[in-house]
């Protein structure tokens, strides 16, 4: 089947799974392996402690999980980091400390604002509300690159007034194509996340189309990932993975272990 490289446990904060029902889900899914990507959020507004990972707890829980699963299933250890330009020097530090597998770079908060609260779109409209967020992207990927891939890149349309029904990549086309660039320039990926089906979206985050023009410009790092955050979400509509691959353009994926990329072919 597939890797999923995009899942949260109890160890995030807006998850209560615990980690070894997640991989038993995944064996029962018949999934190739998975990677426990859990939230660090550090300097979150709304929530101040909600996502302040215990990694003296998660890493060596999770290394462990690994060998005791080793004959069945591997089970990498990642992070989605929620970056932020000023976090960028903290971020550098924590990752001269860990040894992780994959770690995702996101955008979760916009100038002190997370898009999934309502504040964030009063006073402006739509488009202004995702402009800002697509060059708050900008700002943390040239304050920050010490990821794997960026998560997501469309989170922002999961929480609009209207969602994605006035929003497409020919819409925002200049600046998302200023981010593909920016990636690829620093060698970096980007995941399908399927969560973007599950939030009704009918499309992954990001689309296709920015996946195809990803590759259309020289990209080749593309990660999958459910971003389930209980055991029901693992591999979320992965069905339509293979049709999105060919598509957009890639004949393979890729997972990561020691930070760096294996790519993996697709029949």
């Amino acid at each position: 089947m597939f890797w999923d490289t995009h899942l949260h446990t109890s160890f995030s904060g807006d998850s209560a799974a615990d980690p070894e029902t997640m991989i038993q889900k995944a064996i029962d899914l018949g999934l190739d392996g998975i990677c426990i990507t859990d939230h660090l959020d550090l300097d979150y507004q709304e929530e101040p402690d909600l996502f302040l990972l215990d990694l003296n707890a998660y890493v060596p829980a999770i290394r462990h999980l690994n060998k005791q699963y080793r004959d069945t299933i591997p089970v990498r250890t990642g992070i989605e980091l929620g970056l932020q330009p000023h976090l960028a020097e903290t971020h550098h530090s924590l990752l001269a400390t860990q040894d992780f597998d994959f770690v995702i770079g996101s955008s979760h908060v916009v100038h002190g604002v997370d898009p999934y609260y309502p504040a964030y779109y009063e006073g402006r409209t739509e488009r202004e509300a995702y402009i800002e967020y697509f060059l708050s992207i900008l700002e943390n990927i040239r304050a920050f690159d010490e990821f794997d891939v960026y998560g997501h890149i469309d989170y922002v349309v999961r929480y609009g007034p209207n969602q994605n029904k006035h929003y497409s990549y020919d819409a925002y086309r200049d600046v998302i194509d200023e981010i593909l660039e920016l990636l690829i320039e620093k060698g970096k990926g980007l995941e399908i996340n399927t969560a973007g089906f599950k939030y009704g979206l009918g499309h992954p985050n990001p689309t296709e189309d920015i996946l195809k023009r990803y590759r259309e410009l020289g990209g080749e790092v593309l990660t999958i990932g459910s971003d389930a955050h209980q055991p029901e979400h693992i591999a979320y509509e992965f069905r339509r993975i293979p049709e999105i691959l060919k598509n957009c353009g890639f004949s393979w994926y890729t997972v990561f272990k020691d930070r760096k990329p294996e790519f993996i072919k697709i029949s």
